[in-house]
Formats: structure tokens, C-alpha cells, sequence
């Protein structure tokens, strides 16, 4: 290769290099919202971690006031949880499978 075409492959180089970070930035813009959408959740439930009192306040008054919502709920809650469960059982089993084939 000439020197001049080192240099030509330089600034080549330089103009696409330019070009990627330009898309890079503009993908990074569109991620913006749905990153501070989760940074909010993260925040909420930290502070729900951190005052357990006002989800406990919460439940009581919905005791208090609507019983048979409260059961309805709280049945739906449970089926939830045990089915979160069952799914993490699930995936770990699988995660576990994974790595055994992959060690394989």
C-alpha cells in the first residue's frame, strides 16, 4: 500500500467511526424513556422496601373497608405467588440443564 492510501483508509476509517457514534447516540436517545420508566420502578420499590408500613396500612384499610375484595385479591395474590415460584423452580431447573449440556 502507497502512503496515499493509508491515508485515504485513514480518513475512511475516521468518517465511518463518526458515522457509528452518531447511531449509537440516536439508538441510546430512543432507550432514554424506557430507562427512566424502570429506574422509577426501582426507585418506588426500594422505598416500599424501606417503609413497609404504608403497603401494611394499605392492606388493613382494605380489610376494614372491602372484605370481600380484600379475599378476591389476596386469592389472586396467592396464585400468583405460587406460580412465580413454580416458573423460578422451572427456570432453574432449565438453567441447570443448560449447563450441564454446555459443560458436556
Amino acid at each position: 500500500m502507497t502512503p496515499d492510501d493509508v491515508r485515504l483508509r485513514q480518513q475512511l476509517l475516521l468518517i465511518r467511526s463518526t458515522e457509528l457514534r452518531q447511531a449509537l447516540s440516536r439508538d441510546l436517545q430512543r432507550l432514554q424513556r424506557p430507562a427512566a420508566w424502570g429506574d422509577q420502578i426501582k426507585a418506588g420499590w426500594h422505598w416500599l422496601l424501606q417503609h413497609p408500613e404504608w403497603p401494611a396500612a394499605g392492606l388493613v384499610l382494605m380489610v376494614i373497608l372491602k372484605p370481600r375484595r380484600f379475599l378476591s385479591w389476596s386469592g389472586k395474590a396467592w396464585w400468583l405467588w405460587k406460580s412465580a415460584q413454580q416458573l423460578r423452580r422451572l427456570r432453574d431447573a432449565l438453567m441447570q440443564r443448560l449447563s450441564q449440556i454446555r459443560l458436556s
